[in-house]
């Protein structure tokens, strides 16, 4: 006799298939920007979350560039009520007695010259319940468990997925978009997941109250504090709370012996001047801490399938640029599936359309990010100067605007010709900071195995 309590007993598996026309895994930007897009266009639409938003997310800080897909998306006013005004970046260096502080304003682009910092929850449900009020089915608490996608294309696709108390549901769609972050559904299904050696990276983080900001129109502003192990960020939030966290090589992380509030406040007191600003804070939220940060897919898309955002690539977040690469993978995305199942002969245009956009976003930002720790591109952020227009490329790539603005690359390549020659005048510190980053991979790689 079963004495399992009815209440808790699982159900059956649904026999009852589900059809759509695009069935996008995961809720979060990406997915819910390519998912409201495609309903636009008259797609039938199953956008399927794992979670139940508001649901907690990392990743606080916009880009300007992400201003006119908000617009276009048709959500700005709603994220103005919840964003604080970013006007710029602050870089805080324990090598210099100076802190460096520039605007977006300073770069090509004057139109993109502001932002917001936003609290993901707020910012991500905000997403999904406008793309289920333009038409798509929303479901939470569904992860997608499995798909079945063979070569007869006359043939659906299956996918099966989970739901609470361990009933599953099936599903039937002609297309499918992985936006599943950093679970990476299918690069993991097709084991094409590789991870970035170059700058693997662990993060720890939190909220805090009470934190010094900025004065005036600053207090907005993203701040970076270097430190002997990474850096930190510190994101101010419209409600009064502050993300503060650290990212840092693997091996500082692994080196943790007590409690992760404790080891955050020990690591916050390792830069004295982040310290400073941090006198009177209050850790109001859950300590978090992660590793295996960057990483990339070897394929973006198949014939049937697209990734978009985190599911194809994440990079280090130094330069807030996750968000912004993930909605515009998603604009790109939906030219993809559009072509594909409405004109199949402007498939192969639009399928190398959206390669180059997805690689080429975390291409131009990974060049930055490999050297952020380097002694030369501290030097040169901490000492900004405009030669040859270099600081309002700079400020370009910062702003996000890197795909429709080729006044930038001509000073681009200039900013990098000086940062090669800067390195080679001063060898003895640039052959100390190789040594170091190499000695990193090689304890990442020793602790893999």
């Amino acid at each position: 006799m079963d004495n399992t309590p009815s209440e808790i007993k699982p159900k059956p598996e649904s026999t009852m298939l589900t059809h759509c026309d695009v069935l996008v895994i995961g809720g979060g930007p990406a997915g819910s920007t390519c998912a409201t897009l495609l309903a636009e266009k008259g797609f039938d639409v199953i956008m399927l979350e794992k979670e139940e938003h508001p649901r907690f997310h990392i990743g606080e800080s916009l880009l300007p560039a992400n201003m006119p897909l908000l617009e276009r998306l048709g959500v700005a006013e709603e994220i103005k009520k919840i964003g604080m005004l970013k006007l710029g970046i602050e870089f805080n260096s324990p090598d210099h007695d100076h802190v460096s502080q520039i605007e977006f304003s300073e770069s090509w682009n004057k139109e993109l010259s502001w932002a917001y910092q936003v609290r993901r929850s707020e910012f991500d449900e905000i997403l999904f319940r406008n793309a289920a009020s333009k038409g798509v089915q929303t479901l939470e608490n569904c992860r997608v468990r499995d798909i079945e996608m063979d070569d007869n294309h006359a043939a659906p696709i299956r996918i099966r997925a989970e739901i609470p108390i361990g009933q599953t549901k099936s599903f039937e769609a002609k297309f499918i978009v992985d936006a599943s972050g950093r679970d990476t559904f299918l690069a993991n299904k097709y084991k094409t997941k590789q991870k970035d050696k170059k700058h693997s990276s662990s993060a720890i983080f939190g909220h805090f109250d009470h934190a010094t900001r900025l004065p005036g129109d600053k207090e907005g502003y993203i701040s970076i504090f270097w430190f002997e192990h990474g850096w930190f960020w510190f994101i101010p939030l419209a409600d009064g709370t502050t993300s503060v966290g650290a990212v840092c090589w693997p091996y500082y992380l692994h080196s943790r012996k007590k409690p992760l509030d404790d080891f955050l406040w020990d690591t916050i007191n390792l830069s004295p001047q982040l310290a400073e600003r941090m006198t009177h804070a209050e850790l109001v939220s859950e300590t978090y801490a992660t590793g295996n940060y960057s990483y990339s897919s070897t394929i973006s898309h198949g014939e049937r399938f697209i990734m978009i955002g985190d599911a194809y690539a994440f990079v280090d977040p130094v330069f807030s640029s996750g968000v912004m690469l993930a909605m515009n993978s998603a604009f790109k995305g939906a030219e993809v599936v559009e072509a594909v199942l409405k004109e199949p002969a402007q498939a192969p245009v639009r399928l190398k359309e959206f390669q180059h956009v997805i690689t080429h976003g975390p291409k131009e930002f990974s060049w930055f990010i490999h050297r952020v720790t380097n002694p030369m591109i501290r030097e040169l952020f901490m000492h900004p100067r405009n030669v040859l227009k270099t600081k309002e490329s700079i400020l370009s790539v910062l702003s996000g605007d890197i795909f429709d603005n080729p006044k930038i690359w001509p000073s681009l390549y200039a900013f990098k010709v000086i940062y090669y020659l800067s390195s080679l005048m001063n060898l003895k510190r640039t052959w100390a900071a190789m040594k170091r980053r190499a000695q990193n991979i090689r304890d990442v790689d020793s602790a893999v195995q």
